[in-house]
């Protein structure tokens, strides 16, 4: 299942790096792509909105609305 974001908060490298290893973490995601702004994940199920705010929320980048 691939499901994308937008993403607010980011700027550069480092925080593509924070938002991938944050969303690789969530139980069932496979691949996180993530460019400054952008993240597309690739999971084994559907990922609810909620887990995706909080898995970002913990390194200080939210999904836009």
């Amino acid at each position: 299942m691939k499901t994308e974001y937008d993403i607010t908060g980011m700027s550069c490298q480092h925080c593509v790096g924070a938002v991938k290893g944050a969303l690789e973490k969530i139980n069932g995601v496979k691949k996180a792509d993530v460019t400054v702004g952008h993240a597309t994940i690739e999971s084994e199920r559907a990922l609810t909105r909620d887990e995706v705010d909080k898995a970002l929320d913990e390194e200080g980048y939210r999904v836009a609305n």
